[in-house]
C-alpha cells in the first residue's frame, strides 16, 4: 500500500509555529518552498517509492534541519531468494542512491541509501514494511477479497485454511514509526505483524462475518490453484502457496526486533471490519495506486476451478 503525496512529510518542531508547506518533488523545483522555509524539524516520514535521487535531494537539504529521517522501505530490498524467518541482517539488492527508476526493490533500497547516506546510520531509521493492509488501503488486495465475498455464491479460497499470514495494518505501522522517533531509533527493521497473527482461514471468515454475505468459502488445494495457472498474491491477492519460496518471503519474517521496541498489532478481525466500514462508507470502490496493476481473480477463471474441482462440465463462455 502507498501513500498518496509527493513530498517528504515533515512536523514543525516549534508546536507554537505550526507549517504545512507543499510541494511535488517530481517537478523542476518542486523542493523550493521546503529549501526557502529554513525552518527546524522533528521528523521526516518519507514514503517514496520512486527514483532514489528524488529521497536523495529531499534528505540532503533537510540534512542539520530534521532530528530524524525515516524512510519507509520494504522486505523487497533483501536479496532473492529471501532466507526464511530471516532478520534485518540478510543481504539486501544492489542500489545507488542518486539511480533513476529502475524497479521496485533497488528503488526502495536506493531510498535507504540515500536517508542514511545524508542524515548517518544514526539518524536514520529504514522501515522495511511487509505486507500492508488496512483502511485508505489503494492497492486493493483487502478490498478484493471483501467485494469479491460481499459478490456472494461459492468462493475460490485458496488452501490450505490454516497457513499462517503475516501483514501489517497501516495504523499500526504509522503507531510505531512515531514511537520509534520518540525513542530515537535508528538502522533497519522488518515491519510486520509476528509470523501467524492469522491465518488464510481466520482472515477470509473474517470477510465473511463483516460482509454478512450469502457467500460460501470453497477451499482448494493449493496444486489445483497452481494447475490452472492462477497467479499467487495477484489473482488471489495476500495469499502465497505453502511449500514455496515467496511464502516463506511474505509470511516467514522474524520480527522480534520491531516487536521488542513497542510493535503491537491489532487483532485481524478489527483490520477487516475496519477496511469494510472504510469501503462502503466511499461507495465500495477502492482507490487504485496508478503505478500498480489491479489485484484479482477473473470471475470466469474462477468459476471453471470450481467447477472442475467438483467434476461438473465447463460451460463457461
Amino acid at each position: 500500500m502507498g501513500v498518496p503525496v509527493s513530498a517528504p512529510s515533515v512536523a514543525r518542531a516549534s508546536p507554537s509555529a505550526p507549517c504545512t508547506l507543499h510541494g511535488d518533488r517530481t517537478a523542476p523545483g518542486g523542493l523550493a518552498a521546503l529549501a526557502a522555509d529554513g525552518g527546524a524539524w522533528d521528523a521526516v516520514v518519507d514514503t517514496w517509492s520512486g527514483a532514489p535521487r528524488a529521497v536523495h535531494e529531499a534528505a540532503r537539504l533537510l540534512r542539520g534541519r530534521a532530528g530524524r529521517y525515516v524512510y519507509v522501505s520494504s522486505r523487497s530490498v533483501y536479496t532473492w531468494p529471501w532466507p526464511r524467518t530471516g532478520t534485518e541482517d540478510a543481504l539486501v539488492e544492489g542500489a545507488r542512491a542518486t539511480a533513476g527508476a529502475t524497479d521496485y526493490a533497488r528503488d526502495k533500497r536506493g531510498g535507504e541509501l540515500a536517508a542514511a547516506g545524508a542524515f548517518g546510520a544514526a539518524g536514520s531509521l529504514l522501515v522495511r514494511a511487509g505486507l500492508i493492509l488496512g483502511p485508505h488501503e489503494n492497492v486493493g488486495r483487502l478490498p478484493w477479497w471483501l467485494t469479491r465475498i460481499a459478490r456472494g455464491g461459492p468462493v475460490l479460497a485458496p488452501g490450505p485454511r490454516e497457513l499462517p499470514l503475516q501483514y501489517v495494518d497501516a495504523r499500526d505501522l504509522a503507531d510505531w514509526v512515531l514511537g520509534a522517533v520518540e525513542q530515537g531509533l535508528s538502522g533497519p527493521y522488518d515491519l510486520v505483524s509476528p509470523p501467524g497473527h492469522t491465518t488464510m482461514g481466520e482472515l477470509l471468515q473474517a470477510c465473511l462475518e463483516v460482509t454478512g454475505a450469502d457467500a460460501e468459502l470453497r477451499w482448494t488445494d493449493p496444486r489445483t490453484i497452481l494447475d490452472a495457472g492462477i497467479a499467487p498474491w495477484t489473482e488471489l491477492p495476500v495469499w502465497m502457496p505453502p511449500g514455496e519460496d515467496m511464502h516463506g518471503a511474505a509470511h516467514g519474517a522474524d520480527v522480534s526486533r520491531a516487536l521488542a521496541t513497542g510493535l503491537v498489532c491489532r487483532p485481524a478481525a478489527e483490520t477487516v471490519a475496519d477496511t469494510w466500514r472504510w469501503l462502503t462508507g466511499i461507495g465500495g470502490t477502492a482507490p487504485q495506486r496508478p503505478d500498480r496493476p489491479p489485484v484479482g481473480l477473473d470471475p470466469r477463471v474462477e468459476a471453471r476451478v470450481l467447477a472442475a474441482a467438483e467434476g461438473v462440465p465447463d460451460t463457461t463462455p
